[in-house]
């Protein structure tokens, strides 16, 4: 579904109904498009044996000018914004529905990516995914399963890249971007480095959701460690097949 992508252009039926702009309507537009998916569902009696994933792409194109013209920060206080290194950039809420299993309201803070679709669906489906195909997928059924209430086994280190193709490793709470700057849209894209000073940033976004503080100069042997592994998965054709267990 294209919406809430520019252009704006919300049916007449929402047009002014939202209160938040021409950009709520349209939202308010999408939310009502949901509803008629799950109203189909319900009306061909699949509702309860169908599996429902609701997410976005990418972070918001949200400048300051945005939050003070709807009063809304789309990213929720991320940092950054679509295309930046920083979280706004990627990170985005994934809901799903799964009657019988998820539990209705549970959340979950654990890190998936959109190419573990592939591996979940399958699993669940008891499909075996062929060596060549899914490289990089990894199943998050069992997150599902737990509906957030038991530990699952950490998904393996997930390297993802911004608009600028600067790559960024996230293993468990740490996140390293080899690269000063926002690496996309947000400004400054790009900061030179000076003598004595950070070459790149390392959150620990458990303690630090806003990528506040940046940790590089603090925690030596972590960067060196996270900017081999970021070398070891450019290296590799499979993700998959290089964290596949013993």
């Amino acid at each position: 579904y294209p919406a809430p992508h520019t252009p704006w252009l919300p049916s007449e039926e929402f047009v002014g109904k939202s209160g938040a702009g021409m950009y709520g309507d349209f939202l308010m537009m999408v939310d009502s498009m949901i509803g008629r998916v799950l109203q189909a569902l319900e009306d061909t009696g699949m509702i309860e044996d169908t599996i429902v994933f609701f997410s976005s792409d990418n972070g918001p194109v949200w400048y300051d000018l945005d939050v003070d013209r709807f009063a809304h920060d789309s990213t929720g206080g991320l940092r950054g914004m679509k295309a930046d290194a920083w979280e706004g950039g990627h990170r985005m809420p994934f809901l799903a529905r799964w009657p019988g299993v998820i539990e209705g309201g549970s959340r979950s803070s654990a890190v998936i990516s959109f190419v573990d679709v592939m591996a979940t669906l399958a699993e669940i489906l008891e499909v075996e995914i062929p060596e060549d195909q899914g490289l990089d997928s990894f199943s998050f059924a069992p997150v599902l399963k737990s509906s957030g209430k038991k530990p699952v086994t950490p998904r393996p280190p997930l390297l993802v890249q911004s608009g600028n193709g600067t790559p960024t490793l996230r293993i468990g709470d740490w996140k390293l971007i080899p690269k000063l700057g926002s690496g996309g849209f947000s400004d400054p894209k790009r900061i030179e480095t000076v003598p004595g000073g950070p070459k790149g940033q390392l959150y620990h976004l458990g303690k630090d959701f806003s990528e506040s503080t940046n940790l590089w100069l603090q925690q030596a042997d972590l960067v060196e460690e996270m900017e081999l592994e970021i070398q070891k998965i450019l290296g590799s054709t499979s993700t998959r097949q290089l964290y596949r267990p013993d």
